[in-house]
């Protein structure tokens, strides 16, 4: 669930922010910067953020000065100010215990992280989705006649995004003056340009100039039929798991909190009593894992989802056990019920919905605090944050 989290910007200003945490203990903390006149609330980067915590990886989206709920005027703010409300950003994550090490930007903010993410020290690596090359390039989405009055008069309202703001002279000269690629060039940091082939807003050559200014570590993704701002179904969630695909090894290497008990190997062999029946042994244990009949087993056992559902479902009920009776909380009896669903087209497609039952004499504030501690089960954990399968073949036995 997002928290807030309010800052003071670079000139003074109060920013407005939320923090996507994730349920997990946190593989380590992001910024996000949002596109061009969007905010801490668009689709992208509510989708991203959250997709991210998901993964393990806590966000911070807040709104630029003059936008949604911060303090300031957006006319008379330049690209170098959102940049150093960046800066900003990460100063206050810092004091409050959550130091950045990924920063991401979306459109604009993309240009804008890549401004500030030399002047950042722990930040490790960048991320950008749609980024243009050239600052300038904002100045596209500002029709021509409202271009000609600011140069002549010195202010004008333009519509931008369905709003009206007021431009000054001073923000189309710096736009006009910003030299973006340089500083790519210089970044020294991983670098990850994800960006649509058919973007309609900023071209895809946007994303070869930058890819070419960059050194390596660099890498691109294509978004594929997305549109600029992400508002495609799976197209946002996409990004944020090619992003935390890409991440772990800039990331702070990951302590566990709560480990799983040590235990010998899981033994499926066929029994050849039917399509898929299989014997299953883990020490003196044994038991039948199966298909249903209707997809051609005999339904002598848990399929394979249920087993990991089971396995979350223990593992859950067993950690608030451990936990309730450790803090001597009144906890009578605990139940935990795991489904497992499909999201066709979604990232993650894999939906795991928990639903936890306590009995016994146990304030809200027990039971919050039970609630939390069955979110960093060995399982859970395990489940969130991935694991690496290696399969080799037995030797000697065939």
């Amino acid at each position: 669930m997002a928290q807030s989290f309010d800052f003071l910007g670079a000139r003074g200003n109060r920013l407005s922010g939320l923090v996507d945490r994730p349920a997990v203990t946190p593989r380590g903390w992001a910024i996000f910067a949002h596109c061009f006149t969007c905010g801490k609330d668009s689709l992208a980067a509510v989708r991203i953020a959250r997709a991210l915590a998901r993964q393990g990886i806590g966000v911070l989206r807040f709104d630029f000065a003059g936008l949604g709920s911060s303090e300031g005027a957006f006319g008379e703010t330049r690209f170098a100010d959102n940049a150093d409300d960046l800066i900003a950003a990460d100063v206050a994550m810092e004091a409050a215990g959550m130091l950045p090490t990924l920063l991401i930007g979306h459109s604009f903010g993309g240009a804008a992280a890549l401004a500030a993410a030399g002047a950042m020290p722990g930040i490790r690596a960048v991320a950008t989705i749609a980024a243009p090359a050239e600052v300038r390039h904002v100045l596209h989405l500002v029709d021509p006649a409202s271009l000609e009055r600011i140069d002549a008069e010195g202010r004008a309202d333009v519509l931008l995004a369905g709003r009206h703001f007021s431009l000054d002279r001073s923000f189309v000269a710096d736009a006009r003056q910003q030299d973006l690629l340089p500083r790519v060039a210089a970044l020294h940091r991983p670098l990850l340009i994800l960006h649509a082939p058919r973007d309609e807003l900023v071209g895809i050559d946007n994303a070869s100039a930058l890819f070419g200014a960059a050194k390596h570590p660099k890498s691109f993704v294509s978004l594929g039929e997305a549109d600029h701002l992400l508002t495609g179904p799976g197209d946002a969630e996409f990004a944020a798991a090619m992003i935390a695909a890409w991440a772990p090894r800039y990331l702070p290497i990951l302590e566990a909190d709560l480990e799983a008990p040590d235990g010998g190997g899981v033994v499926a062999e066929e029994t050849l009593g039917g399509k898929f029946q299989l014997a299953m042994r883990s020490g003196s244990h044994s038991f039948f894992a199966d298909e249903p009949i209707s997809e051609g087993g005999l339904d002598s056992g848990l399929a394979p989802y249920e087993l990991v559902s089971a396995g979350l479902a223990a593992c859950t009920t067993m950690t608030m056990r451990l936990y309730a009776d450790r803090k001597g909380f009144g906890l009578g009896k605990a139940r935990t019920i795991v489904t497992h669903d499909k999201r066709s087209g979604q990232t993650p497609e894999d939906v795991f919905t928990r639903t936890i039952e306590l009995e016994g004499s146990l304030s809200e504030e027990e039971r919050e605090k039970i609630l939390a501690i069955a979110e960093r089960c060995p399982i859970d954990l395990t489940l969130v944050r991935g694991s690496e399968v290696v399969t080799r073949m037995a030797a000697g036995r065939y």
